[in-house]
C-alpha cells in the first residue's frame, strides 16, 4: 500500500536503454562487477521500494520501440520520443523527423508523453575538421518543436552553451509547452525560459561545487514549474560522481533541492509529482511500498 510518510521520488529523464551498457562498460575497465546485474532488475527494486516514476528519453529515430519493449511492462514508466542535435541527425532531419513521428503514432496510446530530447547543444565535441551545422541543428529544433505541436505533445529541450539561441527559437512557438532538461545556466537564463512558460529541470550536477549557479537558480523557479531529474546514466549526484547514474539516485538532487527551498523533502516530493503530471499529463498509480 501507498507510504504516506515516504517521499515521492520522480526522476523526469533517465535513459534507460543507455543505463545497462555504461554500467557494464564501465565496471569492467576497473574489474569489478556491477553495482546491479541489469536495468530491468533495478527499476523493478525501485518500483518494488515505492519509487515514483520514470520518464525514459529517446534520442535516436529508432530507439523508441525497442525502449517500449523493454521497459513498458512497467506501469510508472513512460516515454519520450526524439532527436538530439548529433550531425547524422542534425544532416538527416528531413527523412528522420516523418520517422519519428510514425514511431509515436505506432506506439501504445499514452506511453508517450514528451517530444525530445532535442535542442541546441553548442558545446559537444566533433570529429576533426567537423564544424557544427548550427542552422541546420537549428531547423531540427524547429521542425520537433512543430512535431509537438502537431501531437499536442510537450517538447524537452537540451540547451547547452545555446541559451539566447534557445530561447529565440522557442518563443517563436508559443503554443508549445515544455522543459529545460539538465538546466546548466544562470538566473538570467532562467528567467528567459520562464518567461516563455517553460519548466526547469535540475539534474545531479546541482550537487557538484563548481555549480553555484545551479544552486542559486534552483529557488528562483516557481515551485510550479520545478522539476528533478538524473540524466541516468550521466551525471551522477555527489557523493557517487564519477559513477554511472540511475534513478534511484534522483534522492540525492531531492535532498539537496528541498535544503535549498527551505522545504521538506515530503513537500518537495508532492509539488515535483504534480508539476510532472501537469506537463506531461501522466496517469501513475500510486507507489507501493512493501
Amino acid at each position: 500500500m501507498f507510504n504516506p510518510e515516504k517521499p515521492i521520488l520522480i526522476d523526469t529523464h533517465a535513459h534507460l536503454s543507455m543505463l545497462g551498457e555504461y554500467n557494464a562498460r564501465f565496471f569492467a575497465q576497473r574489474g569489478i562487477p556491477p553495482v546491479f546485474p541489469n536495468t530491468e532488475t533495478l527499476v523493478n527494486e525501485l518500483f518494488a521500494s515505492g519509487f515514483g516514476g520514470i520518464i525514459d528519453i529517446g534520442t535516436q529515430v529508432e530507439d523508441l520501440p525497442g525502449r517500449i519493449a523493454a521497459f513498458s511492462r512497467f506501469e510508472r514508466v513512460r516515454f519520450s520520443a526524439g532527436l538530439w542535435p548529433d550531425p547524422e541527425n542534425i544532416a538527416g532531419r528531413w527523412e528522420l523527423v516523418p520517422q519519428l513521428e510514425a514511431h509515436i503514432a505506432a506506439a501504445p496510446p499514452g506511453l508517450v508523453v514528451a517530444v525530445g530530447e532535442c535542442g541546441l547543444d553548442h558545446h559537444q565535441e566533433l570529429p576533426p575538421g567537423m564544424e557544427l551545422d548550427k542552422a541546420g541543428e537549428a531547423e531540427l529544433l524547429e521542425m520537433l518543436l512543430d512535431l509537438a505541436d502537431r501531437l499536442k505533445l510537450p517538447i524537452i529541450i537540451h540547451s547547452r552553451d545555446a541559451p539566447g539561441e534557445t530561447a529565440a527559437i522557442l518563443a517563436g512557438h508559443p503554443e508549445v509547452r515544455g522543459v529545460i532538461h539538465c538546466f546548466s545556466y544562470g538566473k538570467d537564463e532562467a528567467r528567459s525560459f520562464l518567461d516563455l512558460g517553460y519548466y526547469i529541470s535540475f539534474a545531479g550536477n546541482l550537487t557538484y561545487k563548481n555549480a553555484p549557479n545551479l544552486r542559486e537558480a534552483l529557488p528562483f523557479v516557481p515551485k510550479d514549474r520545478l522539476l528533478l531529474e538524473t540524466d541516468s546514466p550521466f551525471l551522477a549526484p555527489v557523493p557517487h560522481r564519477g559513477k554511472p547514474a540511475n534513478p534511484g539516485m534522483v534522492v540525492e538532487n531531492y535532498t539537496l533541492a528541498a535544503v535549498l527551498r527551505g522545504i521538506s523533502q515530503r513537500a518537495l516530493g508532492e509539488q515535483i509529482a504534480e508539476n510532472a503530471e501537469n506537463l506531461f499529463r501522466l496517469a501513475f498509480p500510486p507507489p507501493t511500498v512493501p
